[in-house]
Parts: structure tokens; C-alpha cells; sequence
């Protein structure tokens, strides 16, 4: 499974910080699931779509 996070991220000029501090979690697990390290729950996986102002689809996607 890959995701689009980053991409999404850097196009709203979100730092993984901020994204990190939204979510209520580390940077070092935005980075691990933006590099395909971890996997986010349901929740992360929602919750994260929607301060990235997307879908959940358009994020996560199978290679």
C-alpha cells in the first residue's frame, strides 16, 4: 500500500509537524507512514484526509 501524504502535505504548505501536531501524534510517525514504514489507523487515515481537505481514497492507494 503507498500513499499520497506528502504530496498532499506539501501542496497545502503543511509541515509534518503541524500535520503531526492536528492529528494528535508524532512527526516521526507522519514520516513513517509517509514513507510507507507504518501503516495509520482508520481514524489517522480519516482524520488526516480531512485536514489535507481530501478523501481518504485519494490518499492511500495499492502498488
Amino acid at each position: 500500500m503507498g500513499n499520497n501524504i506528502k504530496f498532499y502535505r506539501q501542496e497545502r504548505g503543511i509541515t509534518q509537524q503541524q500535520l503531526a501536531d492536528s492529528l494528535n501524534v508524532s512527526r516521526q510517525y507522519i514520516s513513517e507512514v509517509e514513507n510507507c514504514k507504518k501503516l495509520p489507523t482508520i481514524k489517522i487515515a480519516f482524520d488526516c484526509a480531512k485536514v489535507l481537505c481530501t478523501t481518504v481514497d485519494m490518499l492511500f492507494y495499492y502498488k
